[in-house]
């Protein structure tokens, strides 16, 4: 049986990498982002010239991609050549595709099996669209981040990027491989008028009470 593994599903910008890797700080767990997962395989498209709407191209490059995923300390970390892929995966570029190839059957297979693996070997703190509904379906510990859309939107121009939000909610929700969909079973979260550290409070009660 593996150890647990607790989900946090959302939309862009609703605060569940934050919320997710600050509970997985609080429990000891390993914090494991699955967006970057996919921006690096965008990234690494884009960097070879392949269009990422051409699916049979990405397909063709996932046979010997040269990007491993392993741990920095506590927290999941992306290898290419050597070297920690960081502030490659938050650029524009990769922001306006990395819902094409996230919709690519072929590519999610591939990261969530290597999404699967980390839980083999230790607790994790997943976040991500899918990981209450196909990741870990079986998992007791499923929460959905959410905030209102103006909200979301205010956050994303913080941080200066200015993807739309509604576009990118329209084509997370909308693709036919593994939706961004609320498990029936998942706790909706609306961070809306709620602090950080509230919400990592709120999770973290509810998790502890799940294991006693």
């Amino acid at each position: 049986m593996n150890p647990p593994a607790i989900a946090i599903d959302g939309p862009a910008a609703s605060g569940k990498s934050t919320v997710a890797k600050l509970i997985a700080k609080e429990l000891g767990y390993t914090f494991i982002n699955t967006g970057a997962m996919y921006r690096a395989v965008t990234w690494y498209a884009l960097q070879q010239g392949v269009n990422p709407a051409d699916t049979a191209a990405v397909c063709g490059l996932l046979g010997d991609i040269p990007i491993s995923f392993g741990k920095d300390g506590s927290v999941s970390c992306i290898m290419y050549c050597g070297r920690m892929l960081g502030d490659e995966l938050r650029t524009a570029e990769v922001n306006a595709n990395v819902s094409a190839v996230a919709a690519i059957p072929e590519v999610r297979a591939l990261l969530v099996e290597k999404q699967r693996e980390y839980n083999t070997r230790e607790a994790v703190v997943m976040e991500g669209r899918d990981i209450g509904t196909v990741v870990f379906p079986e998992t007791p510990f499923k929460y959905f981040v959410t905030a209102s859309e103006e909200v979301r939107a205010a956050r994303r121009a913080a941080e200066g990027i200015t993807e739309s939000i509604t576009e990118r909610d329209r084509k997370d929700s909308q693709r036919s491989v593994s939706p961004l969909v609320k498990a029936e079973d998942a706790l909706l979260v609306d961070t809306s008028d709620m602090g950080i550290d509230e919400v990592v409070a709120f999770i973290v009660a509810d998790i502890n009470k799940k294991l006693s």
